[in-house]
C-alpha cells in the first residue's frame, strides 16, 4: 500500500532556526516553508520536517541518513565546510579511515555526524 508513496522524514529541533541554517547551509537542502509547526526542507525528492519541539533529549542512534554515490568526496566536502564526523570507540580502528568512514565487514561504508540539535545523522554507501 505504501510502496510507491513518498516518505517524509521528521527531525526534532529545540532551536528550529539554528537547525534550518544547518540543514540549508551545511547540508545544502532546499527550504520549502515554515508552517508554524516545522521548518520544511527538501533533499532530492524527500521532504524533511524539522519539527519545533522545544526541549527534547536526542536519541542515542541514527535518526536520518543519506546514501551517497561517493563517500570520500561527500565526507571531505562536508569536513571542509566545518562538519565534524563522529568516531566511535566500539568500532575496530582498522575499519575506520582517516576521514572517519567505517567500512563494514560486508564492504558498505558509513560515516556519522550530529546536527545542531544533537541528532545523529549518517552517510552511507552500500
Amino acid at each position: 500500500m505504501l510502496t510507491n508513496t513518498p516518505i517524509i522524514g521528521l527531525v526534532p529541533a529545540s532551536d528550529p532556526e539554528r537547525a534550518r541554517a544547518f540543514y540549508e547551509g551545511m547540508l545544502g537542502l532546499s527550504f520549502l516553508s515554515d508552517d508554524g509547526f516545522a521548518i520544511v526542507v527538501k533533499a532530492n525528492d524527500t521532504i524533511i520536517r524539522i519539527v519545533k519541539m522545544g526541549q527534547f533529549t536526542p536519541v542515542p542512534y541514527t535518526i536520518l541518513g543519506w546514501e551517497v554515490a561517493d563517500m570520500e568526496e561527500t565526507v571531505s566536502g562536508l569536513t571542509a565546510k566545518g562538519l565534524t564526523f563522529e568516531r566511535y570507540p566500539f568500532l575496530p580502528p582498522e575499519q575506520v579511515d582517516a576521514l572517519g568512514i567505517w567500512t563494514t565487514p560486508t564492504g558498505s561504508k558509513v560515516a556519522w555526524f550530529k546536527d545542531t540539535e544533537g541528532n545523529t545523522l549518517s552517510l552511507s554507501k552500500h
